[in-house]
């Protein structure tokens, strides 16, 4: 089923946003149509106060700019209270474990968990030992409310989902791997477009074709030819230290004006941000008309409210 055909249920089916290796289509879609319905009682000013009386803990092993931002706003647009809790303010990672940590944020009445962390089994353990919601802010493996955001920029730009080319340049990284995941559960033909060597993780390729058509490949042609969207992520993630070999492996799968002139007419340009302006991307293609990221960034918001009305009870 399509996005377009899908009717609304006001549930899901999983009780935490770990991976979208969890989530099927539907669920996928019920999160993108109530973004943006979000989307559109804020455009027009209408509070949504679904989280009234609730709080939610917003851990950051790692800093972020619009996570942090689209997290505390969302929380807070529907009636929330949003508590930060950065690396220095917890004692997790420091002695505590996380079994521990997460029994003493229920017992002060937390009511979920936002996590942005390094490694995806410390955020499979919270969601194991406690009894309340966590949702994956991003870890090394994957970075699912990105994703959710993309596909609800995708789908706004072109009213549907399905038969789109989608074709992702750069290092096999988090982001890779969840947009493989989510973009071949909609329906799309997905290309990951990697220098050997720097290819997505494997199993998480084989996992996602399952779902529909993905193709991993090191021909900037044929994954740019004829594609509805281009997307790129920076060369280093966050604590990855620069490497020259890397750098130079990577730089030929820039997005410039040449490998945009060999998409669709109508293509558009992705970017999770922060961007690199000169490394994974130009300066002429991040500012041109054909770029997204920006109504991409403020996505995050609405697609993050949207999953945190539907988990949270």
């Amino acid at each position: 089923m399509d996005i377009t055909q899908y009717k609304p249920k006001g549930k899901l089916n999983n009780k935490h946003l770990l991976t979208l290796k969890d989530y099927t289509a539907n669920e996928i879609y019920e999160i993108l149509l109530r973004a943006a319905e979000l989307k559109n009682m804020n455009r027009r000013g209408k509070k949504q106060r679904c989280l009234s009386g609730k709080t939610v803990a917003l851990i950051f092993a790692k800093s972020s700019t619009r996570t942090r931002v689209s997290f505390e706003q969302g929380v807070r647009q529907l009636g929330g209270v949003p508590l930060f809790l950065s690396s220095n303010d917890i004692q997790l990672g420091r002695g505590e474990t996380i079994h521990d940590t997460v029994k003493v944020l229920e017992r002060y009445g937390i009511d979920a968990i936002m996590i942005r962390t390094f490694k995806q089994s410390d955020l499979e353990d919270l969601a194991r030992f406690g009894t309340i919601p966590v949702i994956n802010g991003l870890t090394d493996d994957f970075h699912p409310c990105q994703v959710l955001a993309d596909l609800l920029t995708v789908y706004e730009v072109f009213k549907r989902l399905e038969g789109i080319k989608f074709a992702y340049f750069g290092d096999g990284n988090n982001m890779a791997n969840s947009l493989m995941l989510g973009c071949a559960k909609v329906g799309m033909k997905v290309y990951i477009c990697s220098p050997k060597g720097f290819e997505p993780n494997p199993e998480i390729v084989a996992e996602a074709q399952k779902f529909g058509e993905v193709v991993v490949t090191d021909s900037v042609e044929e994954a740019a030819t004829g594609a509805d969207v281009l997307y790129t992520d920076v060369f280093f993630s966050m604590g990855q230290a620069a490497d020259k070999k890397k750098s130079d492996a990577l730089m030929p799968y820039q997005v410039n004006e040449s490998v945009m002139d060999m998409a669709s007419k109508e293509a558009v340009f992705m970017h999770c941000l922060p961007a690199h302006r000169g490394e994974e991307v130009t300066e002429g293609v991040i500012d041109s008309p054909r770029s997204v990221i920006f109504e991409q960034a403020e996505n995050r918001l609405h697609a993050q409210k949207a999953v945190m009305s539907l988990l949270i009870k």
